[in-house]
């Protein structure tokens, strides 16, 4: 565990302070800002598009600035929520102590916290993100003794134009991985992990992915992924958030731009934010049984994932450009069933390290702890995308994982939904008949939310006014049978996508 803690966070909070961020005091914070001549103070919190917003204070006095931690500020409601009345709009935002972090982009020295919203009653607003995911959370753990960690692969294109004669061109849908110099913005990607990683996120690698697109006038879009690694759902929803906003600014650095759109060219890969997630009862990972096979939990947790998958997409793919990535052959899931490693299934179980943990062992000379990775099974939902609102998907997944845990239906669709990974194509036709199809547009969708709402009220985590607020917006899009149109006629697809280049 020290070799842990000395490397798991390089926050300079953390350095600075000598203590981790759950630890950080009013003082704490006041000290840093003292010592490190921080002249601004900048409040962020989620809006209910998801993106990151900013409410910033120039640093006047150390009055002032005890307010502000103590008191936090009062927000307009109605212009972050659309299902908040503006003639009853004011909310306040709190900073949380333990999400500090140096704002890497400000060329004055800038502290920015992340807040949580409350009520003019002085409880937490009930349809914040942040409050969301915490009581989805909360009812999992109280009533199955498990908590779940998460991380996410968040996706996404660099925009840019080639020059006439580029050196090294990169191959349409051929970029997995590739290096240096068939891909243009492999430093930039790095500087990206690096700057997370400064602010005590955790994150696991990154590279190149398969979408290579050149246009016609010139304009090329490459696609790279962000890893994240375990943490818990609150975390990781946080940290996803800041992750998106971290591209973004490194992105301007570089003179580019980038979208998480989930599709900007048909026939190409679109852009995935797959969740990865592994469930934790007394600090162990309980995914695998003591002979390392697949346990009943983990299967349980699937056969949730697979009840609720139809509805989890109003969290995880909210846009209608989401349902043109739903297509064969692109890995990208399109009926609900899952299996081991097939990455064109909806949920996946991916290659661990079951029964052989002692590969570094055989090649490798001073190899004593032959068991860590055991640690590292995951379950993944392939559904997701970078419209996601990310609090919103992981509170859903906490809601599915409880059904599944505490419901036996779980372990009969787990059975029923499984596909061998040795089955023919021909068996594979034959047995997708069978299963349920994922929603093809954000229409049905909403539909889907509304008949299994009661799986998400249940415990008061999603209320009616969140559910019926995120219906209406999915039905605003009024798109039943747009995406039949849009795959019938390419040039209006890609015109169509364009209004969504920056969604999410």
């Amino acid at each position: 565990m020290e070799d842990e803690k000395s490397y798991q966070n390089t926050n300079i909070l953390t350095q600075f302070l000598k203590k981790e961020p759950m630890e950080f005091t009013r003082k704490d914070i006041i000290n840093f800002i003292k010592e490190n001549n921080i002249k601004m103070l900048n409040f962020n919190f989620v809006g209910g598009d998801g993106r990151l917003k900013t409410l910033s204070f120039p640093i006047r006095s150390e009055k002032q600035l005890k307010m502000l931690l103590d008191c936090g500020e009062r927000v307009d409601g109605s212009s972050l929520f659309s299902y908040i009345d503006p003639r009853n709009s004011d909310l306040y935002v709190i900073p949380r102590f333990k999400t500090a972090f140096l704002n890497p982009f400000s060329a004055i020295p800038t502290l920015n916290m992340l807040c949580s919203y409350f009520d003019a009653n002085g409880d937490e607003l009930d349809i914040a993100p942040e409050y969301i995911i915490k009581k989805a959370h909360l009812q999992l753990k109280k009533k199955t003794g498990i908590n779940l960690e998460a991380y996410g692969e968040l996706e996404y294109y660099v925009k840019y134009i080639t020059q006439e004669s580029e050196l090294f061109p990169g191959v349409s849908q051929r970029s997995y991985q590739e290096s240096k110099p068939f891909i243009k913005y492999e430093d930039m990607n790095n500087e990206i992990l690096y700057t997370l990683a400064s602010l005590g996120i955790k994150a696991k690698y990154g590279h190149s992915e398969v979408g290579n697109i050149v246009q016609e006038d010139g304009t090329r879009f490459e696609q790279y992924e962000i890893e994240l690694d375990l943490e818990s759902l609150e975390d990781m929803a946080d940290h996803v958030v800041i992750a998106r906003w971290i591209i973004r600014n490194i992105a301007v650095k570089y003179g580019v731009e980038i979208t998480f759109a989930p599709k900007i060219a048909v026939g190409h890969a679109g852009t995935g934010l797959h969740i990865h997630v592994a469930a934790f009862k007394k600090n162990k990972n309980v995914l695998l049984d003591d002979n390392e096979n697949l346990s009943e939990t983990a299967r349980r947790i699937i056969g949730g994932l697979l009840k609720l998958a139809p509805s989890i997409t109003a969290f995880g793919n909210t846009n209608p450009t989401s349902y043109l990535r739903f297509v064969p052959n692109q890995e990208a899931p399109t009926y609900i069933c899952w299996g081991d490693k097939n990455r064109s299934l909806l949920i996946r179980v991916p290659l661990g390290w079951r029964k052989i943990p002692d590969l570094s062992f055989k090649i490798n000379k001073g190899i004593t702890n032959r068991s860590s990775c055991k640690e590292r099974q995951t379950i993944e939902l392939r559904s997701p995308d970078g419209s996601a609102n990310i609090h919103l998907l992981l509170a859903g997944i906490a809601v599915a994982a409880k059904f599944g845990l505490t419901n036996d239906e779980s372990i009969r669709l787990a059975k029923e939904c499984y596909v061998d990974l040795n089955i023919s194509k021909e068996g594979y036709k034959k047995k997708e008949e069978k299963f349920n199809h994922l929603p093809t547009s954000c229409f049905q969708s909403a539909e889907k939310l509304k008949e299994q709402a009661y799986f998400y009220n249940e415990d008061d985590v999603f209320n009616k006014r969140i559910i019926d607020g995120l219906v209406k917006q999915l039905e605003l899009f009024k798109d039943k049978d747009l995406n039949k149109k849009l795959k019938k006629d390419r040039q209006i697809a890609e015109k169509y996508i364009k209004n969504f280049i920056h969604w999410g």
